[in-house]
């Protein structure tokens, strides 16, 4: 008859263990290919863990995170945000940087390795697509590109902004913008690949896109966090970063 408690136990035990091993996550959207591959090759050597991830814009996502939003790591597209919530209070851990981001001319319509910011001002390009430069990393080097460039009040007009960088390339892949401002990582996935060439907009056109993480103060018991951020680290992640276009910190 004693038995019976001690099986219980251990299904309790089973359950809370299979509970601490979930963790959301929270990505700017130019990781989108790359974390889909890194979270399977996390799971591969975690059976049993539950990673999951949801992609946006980083700024939505601090203001989000501010305001309460299950989160427990969460990787910006630009610094400067995680560098504010670790200031609030929000964070269990300090930042860490993972890359360096690059914008790129894209189109499904032509050939963009041919063109050059300055071409945009031609009026066949009625839509430029650019993330929503408010809240979204990659929208606002954009912006920064085409000012370098002489040509942000000529375009002004032709502007369509996505509320994230993901949004953003599917106008473009979608063909209801003509041309955009995209992330470089989004453009080598395998189905962008596909539509066309690119050109790399220099990285002195706009401030550096530089990347980092924190743990989220929700996340700071929860072991499967501190797991995963470690395996950032390793060398199979780096492969899938450089594979997408993402420069490393050294």
């Amino acid at each position: 008859m004693k038995i019976l408690p001690i099986i219980l136990l251990h299904l309790v035990f089973i359950l809370f263990s299979g509970y601490s091993q979930k963790l959301t996550i929270a990505a700017a959207s130019d990781l989108k290919f790359a974390m889909e591959e890194i979270i399977q090759g996390f799971q591969r050597q975690n059976p049993g863990s539950q990673v999951d991830a949801v992609y946006g814009s980083s700024g939505q996502f601090a203001t989000q995170i501010q305001q309460g939003a299950p989160f427990d790591i969460f990787f910006s597209a630009d610094v400067a945000y995680p560098k504010e919530l670790i200031q609030k209070g929000f964070a269990a851990s300090g930042l860490t940087p993972y890359a360096l981001g690059r914008i790129v001319i894209w189109s499904a319509m032509e050939d963009a390795s041919l063109l050059r910011l300055g071409d945009l001002t031609s009026p066949r390009f009625a839509h430029i697509a650019i993330a929503n430069p408010r809240h979204a990393p990659y929208g606002q080097r954009a912006q920064e590109a085409l000012t370098s460039a002489g040509v942000g009040d000529l375009v002004a007009s032709q502007l369509v902004y996505g509320e994230n960088i993901a949004q953003t390339a599917q106008f473009v892949q979608t063909k209801n913008a003509q041309v955009g401002i995209i992330a470089l990582s989004l453009v080598l996935s395998p189905a962008m690949a596909k539509q066309g060439g690119f050109y790399l907009i220099p990285q002195e056109f706009h401030t550096p896109l530089e990347q980092g993480f924190i743990i989220t103060l929700r996340a700071k018991d929860n072991a499967l966090a501190t797991k995963f951020t470690d395996f950032m680290g390793t060398p199979e992640v780096k492969v899938i970063m450089k594979r997408y276009g993402f420069e490393l910190p050294e």
